[in-house]
């Protein structure tokens, strides 16, 4: 009976977790059979087994949360938030009851009278039992009841506890399954206990290492009669490392389990409404670390819960969806895990962030009113630090984001936080795969050996006659098929060497690196064998280095540290600076940021910029190579004649001078663009002035502390080759682009520009409105979604109810492209629907618009 009781443990906890779940997806959702049959079955088979085993308490409570699932199974009863809060918590009450009969053996006293009567008081509804509920309820399974042989049984009152019968009268679930013990199936999986499994890894994990030194000694031996067992035990480890590992992954949903009703009673407790969207659980990580992310993932729901989403009165008023959303993703970048939680709430009172840091001592005034919005969010992590003005029983006691982040930081892992004010909060958590082993690139860096996560690895560049690092001022640059690459010089970024200055010869191996979002060159004198290395966390003291994730011991026992190729980037002030913008605008750049090229040209002393992406390559031609055809200078460039176009006055060079390009491309189309001097390529905010008066500049802005003026390439391309396009300017389509964050118009005002058409930008639903009504006209419309105030679905509806744009094709913008979204914009009177940041499916979607229009007309 102990093993009954065991198994029996085991198996119920595994139904309440899932109960949990459901229950919660039942309340959103009260007409879905499918749900409900799924709660009834579980629910079922807990107290057909509590009647078996002999726990009365326990089936009672059962028993009663089965008769009410029964009548909303049956439709007899409405679902009601009531009746599954009541549901919950009969679950509560098995699970204390587990809990004391896991710990003494038998079934805790305890009066659930109360619960029981509140059950019974839904079941009744108007205070009369519901005919045949009960019937219903039992006749499921008669013979576990003491049904007769119609299948029918005498009226039983439903809380009282049921007479148990013999075990040969009564099978167990067990026996629920026809035809199992006389097919004689095979059993299909065991349960191991978790400190076996760990047992098994750490025995892997010092296999590895044997393996590693016997084949380094094998190695120095050359051959002998142990190098082909030695090979065969090689792959015979890697293949048990692998099994054991396999033995350890579980999805992350495991540590979501909890999530919905967390949510859930949040919700009621602080009297909002609260949606929770769960996306990629299925993504698999090593049982270690996913016990450890379990708390820090709870104090962040709950956080955006209490926190993050504002209450349905204050979200109203502020032109939102009265129920607030929570975003949970979980997704695989190579051998991290990126978990990301995101809300659409208030974001950051980051004023009142800066007071607080200010109060507490953390940095003076001067020092705060200098930092970048980015730097002041993640005060949140400094110990003790809270914005909450009253401690309540959900938060304001200062005590969490740093252990959040100590936690994560723990295991190898980093946490970042993004804001916007009034769009809301992300976090984003990335974490090794496994805490346990992993092929790592051994490098040599003047002396010093490191390991490389080989899953961080693009490709191996050597450093030669044939592949030459180039320099953008001080900062040194592989041009790798076409594109720049950032290069990080390894040594002097850890202090082993002085950095070599601009123009310097460089020798030795570049590693390509991709770290999450960044992609950079690593700088390393040599490259050694790639090895299955056991990760061994950093030293506490050591902690604090953002370059490394841990350490390891090689073969010939060195202990070596295992470089963090995102820590790098971050050392380094390399990486896109993608934020996830709340509400899921995943890849979306934080509002204002921007990868720029600066240069000097048409002699002036004026710093000039344009966004790096538009730049196919750069360039430096002989001067001798520069030809004129009618009248214009081209040159002679990759099979084709690529005409050049000078940014004001220009004379040809003479002797061996050198001409800076700027090198654009579409297809088959190039042009050079002629620059004096390549300065620099930065990342930074572009807080731009524009300006109508200076032709061929969208306007100017502060980049490194000096006016800069912003480059029109629209205009430049159209300048040098009028059919770039593929129109006129007299066919050029008017375009109205209605978006409410900046930084976006600053990038797809250009990028549509670029395409051919004459871009108005609008900063709001109401702006546009009263453009319409000054009498403006255009050709299409390009609206975002999620804006303050109206949102795109009521501006489109303002659209078409009425004036001049009511038959203009309008194409919805937004992060937001499922099925569902799309028919509400349909729906709405949208022309078309497509995802933001997809610059080609935008013109697609406006090439078909206009021509649809053309045609209609």
């Amino acid at each position: 009976m102990d093993d009954l009781i065991s198994e029996f443990l085991t198996e119920t906890n595994e139904a309440l977790a899932e109960l949990d779940t459901a229950l919660v997806e039942l309340e959103r959702a009260s007409d879905d059979a499918e749900i409900l049959a799924r709660i009834f079955r579980l629910v079922h088979t807990v107290k057909g087994t509590c009647g078996f085993l002999g726990l009365p308490r326990l089936e009672t409570v059962a028993h009663a949360a089965e008769s009410l699932l029964g009548l909303y199974r049956d439709g007899e009863r409405q679902v009601t938030p009531e009746g599954v809060t009541a549901v919950l918590g009969a679950i509560d009450t098995i699970r204390l009851i587990l809990t004391g009969l896991a710990e003494a053996g038998e079934e805790p006293r305890g009066d659930d009278s109360p619960l029981l009567a509140r059950l019974e008081t839904l079941v009744h509804g108007n205070g009369e039992a519901a005919p045949g509920a009960s019937a219903s309820v039992e006749a499921e399974q008669p013979e576990a009841f003491g049904a007769d042989e119609t299948g029918h049984e005498p009226a039983v009152a439903p809380f009282t506890p049921l007479a148990r019968t013999l075990p040969e009268e009564a099978p167990g679930p067990q026996a629920a399954a026809p035809g199992a013990s006389e097919a004689g199936l095979p059993v299909q999986a065991i349960r191991v206990s978790l400190p076996v499994l760990d047992e098994l890894m750490t025995l892997a994990s010092e296999l590895v290492l044997v393996r590693n030194q016997l084949l380094q000694v094998a190695r120095s031996q050359g051959s002998t009669p142990f190098s082909a067992p030695l090979q065969r035990l090689s792959r015979i480890t890697t293949d048990m490392q692998e099994g054991v590992m396999k033995t350890r992954m579980q999805p992350v949903s495991a540590a979501w389990s909890k999530l919905p009703r967390l949510v859930r009673d949040l919700g009621q407790e602080l009297n909002k409404k609260i949606d929770l969207v769960m996306t990629g659980g299925e993504t698999e990580l090593d049982r270690q670390v996913l016990e450890l992310i379990r708390d820090p993932l709870t104090h962040m729901v709950r956080n955006s819960a209490d926190h993050g989403l504002e209450s349905s009165d204050q979200r109203l008023r502020a032109g939102k969806p009265e129920t607030g959303r929570i975003l949970l993703s979980a997704r695989q970048e190579g051998g991290r895990i990126v978990i990301q939680i995101a809300d659409d709430g208030r974001g950051l009172d980051l004023a009142r962030v800066r007071e607080r840091a200010v109060e507490r001592g953390l940095a003076t005034e001067a020092a705060v009113a200098a930092m970048e919005d980015a730097d002041v969010a993640r005060f949140v992590f400094r110990p003790g630090f809270s914005t909450a003005e009253k401690v309540t029983s959900v938060s304001g006691r200062g005590v969490g984001m740093d252990v959040v982040r100590s936690n994560i930081e723990r295991i190898g892992g980093n946490v970042d936080l993004q804001t916007t004010a009034g769009r809301g909060t992300v976090l984003t958590i990335r974490i090794p795969l496994t805490l346990a082993i992993i092929s790592g690139l051994v490098v040599e860096s003047f002396g010093e050996r490191f390991a490389v996560p080989q899953s961080a690895v693009v490709e191996l560049v050597r450093v030669g006659s044939n592949t030459q690092v180039e320099w953008l001022d001080s900062a040194p640059v592989l041009r790798l098929r076409g594109q720049l690459l950032p290069l990080v010089q390894l040594g002097p970024l850890l202090g082993l060497a002085p950095y070599l200055e601009g123009g310097a010869p460089v020798e030795g191996f570049i590693a390509v690196l991709q770290a999450d979002t960044a992609r950079f060159g690593l700088l390393v004198n040599g490259i050694f064998d790639t090895e299955e290395i056991v990760v061994k966390p950093v030293a506490p003291i050591l902690r604090d280095l953002q370059a490394f994730s841990g350490n390891t011991i090689l073969g010939d026992g060195g202990v070596i540290m295992i470089i963090d190729p995102a820590g790098i980037a971050r050392i380094a002030g390399i990486g896109s600076n993608r934020v996830a913008q709340a509400h899921g605008e995943a890849a979306a750049k934080e509002d204002g940021g921007a990868q720029l090229l600066l240069f000097r040209a048409g002699g002036s002393p004026t710093p000039k910029a344009v966004p790096l992406g538009l730049v196919a390559r750069l360039e430096a031609l002989p001067a001798a190579s520069i030809e004129m055809a009618g009248g214009r200078p081209v040159v002679q460039y990759r099979d084709r004649l690529m005409p050049l176009i000078p940014l004001g006055a220009w004379a040809q060079p003479t002797g061996d001078a050198h001409q800076q390009l700027l090198v654009f491309q579409d297809g088959e189309r190039m042009l050079g663009l002629m620059v004096d001097e390549i300065l620099d390529v930065i990342e930074t905010r572009v807080a731009l002035r524009p300006s109508a008066e200076h032709a061929g500049f969208l306007g100017s802005a502060i980049v490194n502390g000096r006016a800069t003026d912003v480059l029109d390439c629209a205009y430049w391309l159209r300048h040098g080759d009028p059919a770039w396009f593929g129109k006129t300017e007299q066919m050029i389509p008017r375009l109205l682009v209605v978006e409410d964050s900046g930084f976006f118009r600053q990038i797809v005002v250009p990028a549509l520009s670029t395409a051919g058409y004459e871009v108005t930008a609008c900063v709001d639903a109401a702006a546009a409105l009263r453009l319409r009504d000054s009498g403006a006209m255009f050709d299409a419309i390009l609206s975002d979604i999620e804006m303050p105030g109206m949102d795109g679905f009521g501006l489109v509806a303002e659209i078409r109810r009425e004036g001049a744009w009511s038959a203009l094709p309008v194409v919805a913008l937004s992060s937001r492209a499922s099925p569902k979204d799309v028919m509400r914009g349909r729906v709405a009177g949208f022309t078309d629907h497509v995802a933001k940041f997809d610059r080609d499916r935008v013109l697609a979607a406006l090439t078909r618009a206009l021509s649809n229009m053309s045609e209609a007309a």
